[in-house]
């Protein structure tokens, strides 16, 4: 048989001669790269190592140093569905009103989401300093707007995405696509909780539903599942908690005690199974939340004037007394020493487009007189409670949207469609200036101009504030360190109080 022999335009790759020169001039580039590595000169060299916490599979919500001092201890998230539109609520611009009717300077023929855009239109809600600040807040959010200098606001805030489920995903879990942990489950996996009691991650969804995102927005996705957000709603009991009828309350205990001695000669035989020290933690948990759920969900407690205060009274407007509830609800959860909650206004699209949520394409105004009375007051409340509890001083509430709305109404309609160029979200409470605004859109609301802020930003400052180095704090998984901020953010500090 003949030697397989190489065409000629292939024999320059078995030269041992070129097989020297490449091997030679190979570890020549790995050590240049070592050196500019160790020096710190290299763009992307590695400046600090990853923190992973150090966690006890039968007691993973035990509390957790942070990596310094931190100005919060908990955080509550209140994120609106749907795109709540900055030009409604907290961004004013009187060159909408001045140009309202006439073309956007540069936006001929200009397709957004839905389509072509119409022409500028200001917003049908009047804006009016309030405050000592002078903070132009519309009438839309008119009791938030007493608050205005209790409030830092971010309008240069942008997105990567104008597709409600992925701004969604990107808002509350860093990324657009599903299956990466939440901003709470991060929060819990690195400080665990103050409360035994209670779940270390709590969601509160919107009394209409779960927003579009669903159980994404407060899954666990690589992370331990046990850090996961637990559901929770004024509304609606807690599933599968309750006692049977049928089982008196000295049976249910003496089944408990008898349940924890098996478990644990169990764990005795089994030394080191992190599944099973989990899954007998876990269950223990749930029997200790038959006991404190109930009672901190009970808001019959609550004194008249502190229902008034919220709006839970309101025998007029139902879903603004149920979302009231959810608001008494995360109150009643922070003082608990619950580390996370994640509270929701506006759902999944049901009876139609904007029916549930802050979508305003088509009749913004209609719908957003729906949707106002149910946010507004509420929230006011509840940031009026922290407050006077004491509660903002270790508390971090952080409002925040999917994103912001275009300053044109869409052709043939009247609401306004996506925009992830430019939006705001704001921050009160534990380590932020109040009053204070960072960062600005142009002089339409359309684009951010001005300290132009990233939901990586966004989430570095908020881990920041925790006492958690967002560069550090990481889960390895699929051969990738992992993190909230993936490899960009950079902290807020004009903020920082």
């Amino acid at each position: 048989m003949n030697d397989y022999i190489p065409p000629l335009s292939g024999r320059h790759l078995f030269s041992r001669r070129n097989f020297l020169q490449q091997t030679s001039t190979g570890i020549a580039e790995i050590a240049l790269v070592h050196l500019l590595a160790t020096q710190g000169l290299l763009a992307d060299a590695p400046k600090e190592s990853p923190i992973r916490p150090v966690i006890s599979p039968g007691n993973p919500y035990a509390r957790r140093d942070p990596h310094f001092p931190a100005a919060a201890k908990n955080v509550l998230v209140i994120l609106c569905s749907g795109g709540c539109s900055q030009l409604d609520t907290w961004d004013y611009k009187p060159e909408l009103i001045r140009r309202h009717g006439q073309p956007l300077p540069g936006g001929e023929k200009l397709i957004t989401f839905q389509g072509e855009q119409g022409n500028v239109s200001q917003s049908p809600y009047p804006f009016r300093p309030r405050g000592e600040c002078g903070k132009m807040v519309s009438s839309l959010v008119d009791h938030l707007g007493g608050l205005a200098d209790d409030i830092c606001f971010l309008h240069g805030m942008t997105s990567k995405t104008n597709t409600h489920g992925p701004a969604e995903h990107f808002m509350s879990t860093g990324f657009t696509s599903e299956g990466f942990p939440s901003m709470g489950a991060w929060v819990t996996y690195a400080l665990g909780t103050e409360n035994n009691n209670l779940p270390a991650y709590v969601a509160i969804a919107d009394p209409r539903g779960k927003p579009q995102g669903s159980v994404n927005n407060w899954g666990a996705g690589f992370l331990p599942a046990a850090y996961q957000g637990t559901e929770l709603n004024a509304t609606r009991p807690v599933r599968n908690l309750a006692r049977p009828t049928t089982i008196s309350p000295e049976r249910d205990r003496a089944t408990r005690e008898f349940l924890q001695q098996l478990n644990a000669r169990h764990l005795e035989n089994f030394p080191g199974d992190a599944d099973l020290a989990a899954r007998i933690s876990s269950y223990e948990l749930a029997a200790r939340m038959q006991l404190a759920v109930p009672e901190v969900a009970d808001l019959s407690r609550e004194s008249p004037a502190t229902l008034k205060l919220y709006g839970a009274d309101d025998t007029q407007n139902t879903l603004k007394a149920q979302f009231a509830r959810n608001c008494i609800l995360a109150r009643r959860m922070l003082e608990q020493g619950v580390r996370f909650v994640h509270l929701f206004n506006g759902a999944y699209q049901t009876g139609g487009e904007g029916a549930s949520n802050w979508d305003g394409h088509q009749k913004l105004k209609e719908q957003y007189d729906v949707h106002g009375p149910i946010f507004d007051q509420p929230v006011a409340g509840l940031l009026t409670d922290l407050k006077q509890r004491g509660l903002l001083k270790d508390t971090l509430v952080v409002w925040c949207t999917e994103f912001g709305r275009m300053p044109t109404f869409q052709k043939g309609a009247n609401g306004r469609d996506h925009n992830p160029a430019g939006f705001t979200c704001w921050l009160a409470g534990a380590g932020v200036k109040a009053p204070y605004t960072y960062g600005a859109t142009d002089e339409f609301g359309h684009k951010a101009i001005e300290n132009i802020t990233t939901v990586y930003d966004f989430h570095a400052t908020i881990l920041h504030l925790l006492g958690l180095n967002h560069r550090q704090l990481s889960f390895y998984h699929n051969g990738t360190e992992r993190r909230l901020t993936d490899v960009h953010g950079d902290i807020l500090q004009s903020i920082l109080a």
